[in-house]
């Protein structure tokens, strides 16, 4: 199926069974969706492709807006939302289903100036505290990859900034952009160099929609990559820190 293929009504109604397509909004990644300054709306990446997706299946949309990922992702796991914007996790499989990635995000450490660690592979071991954002890409993959290390969770982003600032954390995880702006406003923080983990953004939906509407929003999304739709929404929205992911294999 093509991009350009008409979309059946029974897809459109596969994909928002209510006849509004709700598309479930994370504020907590600023690269993917931030406020506007002078409206206060969503404005971003994620909805510009929500509402491109609502125009391909001719349905009105909905925003729904979470601050958090974990939010986020179980607003569309429960049914309150129909498609969302997520980092692909093997934790959160169940019950999704999941496009190929249409934005690469990478994952860094930020520490205080005088800590003594220097590399990424430095961060796992006893006696270090990494705060994360509960629930976000970060917790689940720290979860599984660090073995020595303690992992504070914390409620938000601007929570794990705190917690690094109030020295009740080493180490503070999250998105690179975000930590290097932190760390510019606040000179008694460092960013360690590189990456420890490359986050691929995706689209998704209940994995009860069907494989059929599974297969259109996989298609939307490589259409979306190959047209320069993607590129040119995070040129538009002044987006550095993402790029746009490569085609699907």
């Amino acid at each position: 199926m093509t991009s350009t293929a008409p979309i059946s009504p029974d897809i459109a109604r596969a994909f928002a069974p209510a006849g509004v397509l709700r598309a479930s909004i994370n504020l907590g990644n600023p690269i993917l969706a931030n406020r506007d300054k002078a409206s206060g709306e969503p404005v971003g990446v994620s909805i510009d492709l929500a509402q491109a997706l609502a125009g391909r299946l001719g349905l009105p949309i909905e925003l729904v807006v979470f601050d958090k990922a974990a939010q986020s992702v179980d607003a569309v796991k429960n049914g309150a939302a129909d498609i969302g914007f997520f980092a692909i996790d093997p934790a959160r499989g169940e019950g999704l289903r999941f496009s190929a990635p249409y934005v690469l995000i990478e994952g860094s450490y930020l520490v205080p100036q005088g800590s003594a660690l220097e590399h990424n592979d430095e961060v796992d071991r006893a006696g270090t505290r990494v705060a994360v954002g509960s629930g976000s890409a970060y917790d689940l993959f720290l979860t599984r990859e660090l073995k020595q290390a303690t992992i504070e969770r914390v409620a938000s982003a601007p929570a794990v900034l705190a917690a690094l600032l109030a020295g009740q954390v080493e180490v503070a995880a999250g998105i690179r952009k975000l930590l290097e702006d932190w760390a510019q406003q606040h000179a008694a923080l460092r960013l360690l160099p590189g990456r420890f983990m490359v986050i691929q953004q995706a689209m998704g939906l209940p994995a009860d929609r069907g494989a059929d509407a599974a297969a259109v929003l996989a298609d939307f999304v490589e259409a979306m990559k190959a047209s320069g739709f993607v590129a040119d929404s995070l040129r538009r929205h002044g987006i550095v820190g993402g790029t746009v992911a490569p085609p699907s294999a």
